[in-house]
This record gives structure tokens, sequence and C-alpha cells, in this order.
């Protein structure tokens, strides 16, 4: 016979002792029907052999101080390729009694079982064949398909509830041996497991007997007390139901008034819509003529808009002339006053001289009486007087009379400075009053 590869023999060995772990644990833990805890002695055989099946093939790193194989390097990886994963390694990575690199592979094994996804993080890990490649050889557990099948049984472990205090627990030093006494069976163990089912199962069936008349014992009681509680209830209903006949009744009778009078009601409702109608209609028609003549009123504003619209644009230009002619009318007015103050100078100068005419007169009257001799003389000299005085005289009435002349026109022009813009009324007022003085 040919001889085995060692190293094949061991992966089988692995996975047989994988498939004995898994399977004791979850038949044992069904049959003990409750949480299991770190003491429980199939769950310690399957971390030890879970910890042997990740060594196998393990490559040896070399570290500053000495040689370290050790299976928390390819456990780290799943992070990576596992985002999920992040909590758990933080977790691990946070307990303060952990020292080694075991301890806290340990630690996530265990954290993992107790997350129920333990076959999804090394599923990921498997996959990964060239990154393995770093930690394991060729011919290990994990690169080979045992390892798959490994993964694949590790799904039954969901079925198991796990409590698990990994933080008060020493994992750095615990010595992981696989206890195969466990697993070795002969036929007085088979026969004695053989009884013990039986009488587990005859218990089972006591205990079940039991538990089921203890049932039907509070049940009857219950029944009784639930008997009496609707006695008493159906003796209220039947007091609630006359109750409710009566109110019934009374209601009927109601109910009777009420159509009555809805019907009286609607009678009136009737007679007020026919009246409400009416109305309408003869407001509709008010609205109608109301409408008309609104329209012909709106017609005649409209058109009333426009001669006003424009008038207004005539007294515009009106009123532009108007200020044109009052721009004039000021110029002239200004050469009026102008003219009138030249006149006025001359007639003061004429004043001054007629009253050196009247002194000299006088002086010459006074020496007429005085003197007889230059009697003639001083006729003569009268008589010049009497024409210069009479050809003042004539100046002074042509002025006073060209005077008045002005004085008319500048009160014609002021009064019509005061027709053509009503704005400058008081100014022009006191122009015409400045004027006539």
């Amino acid at each position: 016979m040919a001889t085995k590869d060692p190293t094949a023999v061991e992966r089988a060995n692995l996975l047989n002792m994988a498939k004995l772990s898994i399977k004791g644990l979850i038949e044992s833990a069904l049959s003990f029907g409750r949480t299991l805890d770190s003491d429980y002695p199939p769950l310690q055989q399957f971390f030890v052999v879970m910890e042997h099946c990740l060594k196998h093939g393990l490559k040896v790193r070399k570290s500053f101080l000495s040689y370290n194989k050790t299976i928390w390097g390819p456990l780290e990886l799943v992070e990576k390729l596992y985002p999920e994963a992040e909590e758990i390694g933080a977790s691990v990575r946070d307990l303060p009694g952990l020292k080694t690199p075991l301890g806290r592979a340990r630690a996530w094994l265990r954290l993992a079982l107790m997350q129920k996804k333990m076959a999804d993080y090394l599923r990921c890990l498997i996959i990964q064949r060239d990154l393995l490649s770093e930690f394991y050889e060729y011919h290990a557990l994990m690169m080979e398909e045992e390892g798959a099948v490994i993964v694949g049984l590790l799904v039954g472990l969901n079925v198991i509830d796990a409590n698990l205090c990994v933080k008060g627990e020493d994992l750095d030093s615990q010595v992981g041996v696989i206890d195969f006494s466990m697993y070795l069976k002969n036929e007085e163990d088979i026969g004695n497991k053989e009884r013990n089912a039986q009488i587990a199962a005859i218990l089972d069936q006591k205990n079940y007997v039991e538990e089921l008349n203890r049932q039907l014992n509070s049940t009857v009681s219950s029944l009784h007390s639930r008997v009496d509680s609707l006695e008493k209830s159906n003796t209220k209903l039947i007091e609630e139901l006359a109750i409710a006949k009566n109110n019934i009744i009374k209601l009927q009778e109601e109910n009777h008034q009420l159509r009555s009078e809805n019907k009286l009601i609607l009678m009136k409702t009737q007679q007020q819509l026919e009246v409400t109608k009416v109305d309408v209609e003869t407001e509709l028609q008010t609205y109608k003529h109301s409408r008309q003549g609104l329209d012909e009123m709106y017609s005649e504003a409209r058109r009333q808009l426009r001669d006003e619209s424009q008038l207004r644009q005539d007294v515009e230009s009106e009123l532009a002339v108007q200020v044109s002619m009052k721009h004039e009318t000021e110029l002239a007015m200004k050469l009026l006053e102008k003219d009138i103050h030249e006149k006025q100078d001359a007639l003061i100068g004429l004043r001054q001289q007629l009253e050196e005419v009247k002194a000299i007169n006088i002086e010459m009257y006074q020496k007429l009486q005085g003197s007889e001799d230059g009697l003639k003389e001083k006729n003569e000299i009268m008589a010049q007087l009497e024409e210069k005085t009479n050809t003042i005289t004539a100046a002074m009435r042509q002025l006073e009379q060209s005077d008045n002349d002005l004085l008319t026109q500048t009160r014609t022009i002021a009064m019509s400075l005061v027709k053509c813009a009503s704005s400058d009324t008081q100014d022009q007022y006191k122009l015409v009053k400045d004027i006539s003085f």
C-alpha cells in the first residue's frame, strides 16, 4: 500500500474531531435545554478543537527576540475583510486581562460564538487564500477543502445560545488538550445511556402529566370563576336589557315627535325657499338693469375722461403761453418802472426849479416895491419870468399827463397779470400798490 501524506491524515483527523465536537455540542446543548456557560465541558472541548484546526500548518513568524506561532494574525485579518467584525476586534483588544496573542485569539473565538457569526467570519477568511498564504503553509487545513467543510459545520452552532464571561477568565495560560474520552464509547456506556434515556423519558412523561394535571386544575378553577363572573354579568345584562327596552320606547316616541317636527320644518323651509327664489329673481332683474345703467355710466365717464384729458392738454398749452406772456410782462414792467423812476427824478428837478423861480419872483417883487426906478426893467424881467413860468408849467402839465398815462398803463398790465396767473397774486398786488403810490 502506498504511504499516505501525513499532512492529509492530520487534516482528516482534525476534520473528524471537529465533526464529533460540533455534533456532540449541538446534541448536548439541545438536551441540556438552557444557555451554555464557560464551564460546560463539550463547549470547552469545542474551543480546543477549533484552536488545533486554526494552528494546523501555521507559519512560524520570526520576531525580534524569538519565534512566534499564533492564530491571532489571521483572525485579526477578518476585520479588514468583514466590516462588522471591527467591533469584536476592538472589544478583544480592550480586554484588560489578556497579554498574549493566543489569549486574544481564544477571546475572539468565544465572542464570535456568542454573536453567532463564527461561520460568517471564517468563511470570509478562507475565501481569500492569497491573504491566508502569508500566515499558513500550502498544506494547512485552512488552505484546503477541509477548512470549507468545517466552516459549513459551524453554521449549525447558530442554534446554541452561549453566555460566556471572557473578562475574568485566564485565557493566556490555558492548555489546549483534546479529551478523546468524551468521543470514545463502549457497549456498557451505550446500554447505560439507553437506560438513562428511557428513565429520562419516563420522568419527562411523568412531569408532563403532572404539569398537564396542574394546568387542568388551574383551568377548571379559572372556568368556575369565569362561570360565576358570567352569571353576575348575565344578571347585569338582563337589567341593562330592561333599561335599554325602556330607553328604546322613549327614543321611538321622541323619534316620532322629531319626524313630525321635521315635516313641519320641511314645509316651512320649502315655503321660505319659494319666497327666497322669487326675491332672488327680482333682485337678479334689478341687478341686470342696474348693470346696464352702470355700463352706460361707465361709457359716459370714459367719454368725460377723454374730454377732460383733452381740456387739460389745452389748458396746459394755454398755461405755457400765459407763462411766456408773464415773463414778457414782467420784463415790460421792469422797463416801465425804470422809466417812471427817471421821470419822477425829472419831475423833482423841475419842482426844485419852480421853487427857485418862485423865490426869485418873490425877491423881485420885493425889489419892485423898493425901487420904482427899476420898475420897467423888473416888469420886463417879470414878463420873461412869467414866460418861463408858463413854459415850465406847460412842461409840468405834460409830465403829469405822461405820468398819469404811465400809471394807467401800469395798472392795466398789473390787472392782466392778476388774471393770467393766480399763484403770484400777492407779489403782483404789492407791485400794483407800489405803482399806484
